[in-house]
């Protein structure tokens, strides 16, 4: 093997956890309905919430299909933004949603985001979701 060769470039995986001020349902219903996914962030989305529906985020910034649904506990989808390069795989992002005495504790596993990215969208969680839909929750 050439020492200049790398082999394939690894992909960045995350998991970020929170706790919001809801039932697993509310947050499984507001994350798919439309609506409430762009009222939660405060961008616009859209959603055809059944597996192998479509769905956008963040006024398009995201796109993707809705993989696995798994009412009111799991959402599986196929996830990219437009800073994926175009080559680039889907992205796979699961969110799993566990009753908490204090609501739901949300975990989001995030696989498969191309080498380098990944902290950006760890980030990205916390400050574009995890954030907005605690207010979101609160004064609902």
């Amino acid at each position: 093997m050439d020492p200049k060769e790398t082999g394939p470039i690894k992909a960045d995986e995350i998991r970020v956890d929170g706790l919001l001020p809801a039932l697993p349902a509310q947050v499984y219903e507001a994350w798919l309905d439309a609506a409430n996914h762009g009222a939660m962030t405060g961008s616009e989305a859209t959603s055809d919430p059944r597996p192998g529906g479509r769905f956008t985020a963040w006024d398009g910034y995201i796109e993707g299909t809705h993989e696995e649904l798994y009412p009111p506990h799991r959402i599986v989808q196929r996830w990219r933004t437009s800073e994926f390069p175009a080559d680039a795989p889907d992205s796979r992002l699961e969110v799993h949603l566990a009753p908490h005495p204090e609501g739901t504790a949300v975990t989001f596993v995030h696989t498969g985001i191309p080498a380098g990215q990944g902290a950006a969208y760890e980030q990205g969680w916390v400050d574009h979701y995890l954030t907005p839909m605690r207010q979101y929750f609160v004064e609902r």
